[in-house]
């Protein structure tokens, strides 16, 4: 692996799915890198994940277990730890700990999912509380399911997961639904029921149904929700990298933030991403990163090069002569 008198090529801060792609691939391109894990994923509380291929139903934890034994076979630090902040240069500095002094540094810190506090979706959040159908819905597939009315994409939601199931409820709870939005559930073959919801019901650690404030009970087997999803992006913001209107960092297709040097990838990034998605995100940005070291390695060397040469006394002519010729004389 490449070594520098900097410290780390690259300082990759998050060890899920998208950090450790990114810290792969740079370490193939054998730069010095560390990855710093706080230990939190976001998937942590899914028993399994799905679409990812040749992954399909791995455990999230198994999954970032492999990513970390291979990394070690390139010799990549992964340290625990958790990232206080960073200055511009590039020093990461750990919390209760030293500085890291990275060229280039990677934020895939991921997101945090804000929860409606209804009693019962926090303590079933990944398990038969779920927000994505692409990663859930074929496991739940033609089971009875509701899809709680806590964001403004919940509409959407109900028609989608229509999909995977013809027994879906809507519960609008504090959500003023349009007469349109109703026909097109209706259409759907969704079926509304009005009033707020008091809690989830949970039985012999399984969810049973959605309880309302009137006190009826809805039979459920699985609820989807739309959370508020926030990203961890702290360190960025603390670096000045840019936010779109909605909150979140700009960066190019790359991952480039608008601060040189910083990329950010996965959910931190692209609240959409899948795991699947999140490391492909990482593998390109992490190409782009070592594209933008080579280019500042082959400036340097050219600027060397001109200082060697304008060092270099110049022959006389007669004797340029003789060494343009190999040394022959005669």
């Amino acid at each position: 692996m490449a070594t520098n008198d900097f410290g780390y090529d690259v300082v990759v801060v998050g060890a899920g799915a998208a950090g450790l792609s990114a810290a792969l691939v740079l370490a193939r391109a054998r730069r010095r890198v560390a990855v710093v894990d706080a230990g939190s994923p976001r998937n942590a509380p899914a028993s399994h994940m799905q679409g990812f291929l040749s992954r399909d139903g791995m455990p999230p934890a198994a999954l970032l277990e492999v990513g970390r034994t291979e990394l070690a076979g390139y010799g990549v630090d992964v340290i625990e730890g958790r990232v206080d902040h960073i200055e511009h240069g590039f020093q990461v500095h750990l919390a209760g700990g030293p500085a890291l002094p990275a060229r280039r540094v990677v934020v895939a810190t991921g997101l945090r999912d804000e929860l409606p506090d209804i009693p019962g979706v926090r303590e079933r959040w990944g398990r038969d509380v779920l927000h994505c159908p692409y990663c859930h819905g074929y496991e739940v597939g033609d089971e009875p399911i509701g899809v709680l009315g806590t964001h403004p994409e919940a509409v959407r939601h109900a028609l989608l997961l229509r999909q995977w199931s013809a027994d879906i409820v809507f519960f609008p709870h504090t959500m003023d639904v349009t007469g349109e939005e109703r026909e097109r559930l209706a259409a759907r073959g969704v079926r509304v029921i009005d009033g707020l919801v008091k809690r989830l019901v949970v039985d012999d650690d399984r969810l049973r149904g959605v309880e309302l404030a009137e006190g009826s009970v809805v039979p459920r087997g699985a609820v989807f929700l739309f959370p508020r999803m926030v990203p961890h992006d702290d360190l960025l913001t603390g670096l000045g990298c840019a936010r779109d209107e909605s909150g979140w960092p700009i960066t190019d297709p790359s991952g480039r933030t608008s601060v040189p040097g910083v990329w950010a990838v996965g959910n931190v990034a692209d609240r959409r991403a899948q795991v699947i998605t999140a490391a492909g995100m990482a593998s390109a940005a992490a190409i782009a990163v070592n594209n933008s070291l080579v280019e500042e390695e082959i400036a340097r060397d050219v600027a060397n090069h001109r200082v060697a040469d304008a060092a270099s006394p110049a022959l006389p002519r007669p004797l340029a002569d003789v060494v343009a010729l190999g040394g022959q004389t005669g």
